[in-house]
């Protein structure tokens, strides 16, 4: 089969726009996720225009998928987080292809997790998590115990990576094993949603409270990246002109309930400046001095 597997991707390996290449094999690599094939292989191509192409191929009784992505959209995803897998297939993937050690490089780069890039992933991740956190409150306190289950269940995930970035590590597929080894608070939260003998609203009560603790002390190092873009100018800011921030848009979506969050929680302040209409002011935002 490992001739068929070179057969795929060896005429791709001599195009010049090519920088790596990766094969994952369901067999030497069990806790990746394939989609359901046998084997993925992964073409990282130097050519914006390819973004992420899949092609599917049966190599005798073997099914692969062909994946081909830009490395803009590989950094992209590593730092937005949009899909874990990818991280995941860089982990444990096997190099066939590797120009100039590029893939090195990348492998490098996510080991040492550079502060710019943990930064700004972990403010992907707290808006993310406030978000559900926000949702899950609402559908509770209107009777909505399951859906607001589901959404405390998605805020703890997104706490969990949150605290894995913190420490310095990408999130993996196994992340709640990593959570339990690096932030055990964090991991009894996501045990008690779980075990707990308590009725399905009172657990989902409590951890609101315990939620609530976590955020509150994450806030400082969840909303570092936004805050440091707000600090580049001494003007106050409009939400139109935060959401134009080249650097606000992976979590761009989620803004007005950070700017909200980061109000309540006194890290910024309102300016109303007047408008044309009298009694009508326009809002906006500066930071805490």
């Amino acid at each position: 089969m490992d001739m068929f597997l070179r057969q795929l991707y060896q005429d791709r390996a001599s195009e010049d726009d090519t920088l790596a290449i990766l094969v994952i094999e369901k067999e030497l690599s069990p806790l990746s996720i394939l989609d359901g094939f046998d084997a993925i292989v992964l073409v990282i191509k130097n050519n914006p225009e390819v973004d992420w192409h899949v092609k599917h191929y049966q190599l005798g009784t073997m099914k692969v998928a062909l994946h081909s992505l830009s490395q803009t959209t590989m950094h992209h995803s590593l730092i937005a987080g949009t899909h874990r897998r990818l991280v995941d297939w860089l982990f444990h993937g096997k190099i066939v292809f590797d120009r100039n050690e590029f893939l090195q490089g990348v492998k490098e780069r996510i080991e040492t997790f550079p502060p710019g890039d943990r930064i700004k992933k972990m403010t992907i991740q707290f808006t993310k998590m406030l978000r559900r956190f926000d949702e899950g409150k609402t559908l509770f306190h209107n009777h909505h115990s399951f859906d607001a289950f589901s959404n405390m269940m998605h805020s703890l995930h997104h706490l969990a990576r949150l605290a894995v970035i913190n420490h310095g590590f990408y999130p993996e597929v196994t992340v709640w094993e990593q959570v339990r080894k690096i932030e055990p608070e964090t991991y009894k939260l996501y045990q008690e949603l779980l075990m707990s003998e308590e009725s399905l609203e009172q657990r989902i009560e409590l951890l609101i409270l315990a939620t609530e603790l976590a955020v509150r002390s994450k806030t400082e190092i969840g909303s570092q990246h936004f805050l440091t873009l707000l600090a580049s100018r001494d003007e106050s800011w409009t939400i139109a002109e935060m959401m134009e921030i080249p650097e606000v848009q992976d979590y761009r979506i989620d803004l007005e309930l950070l700017v909200n969050f980061l109000i309540e929680k006194e890290f910024l302040l309102i300016d109303h400046q007047e408008s044309k209409a009298k009694g009508i002011h326009h809002i906006h935002y500066k930071l805490k001095s």
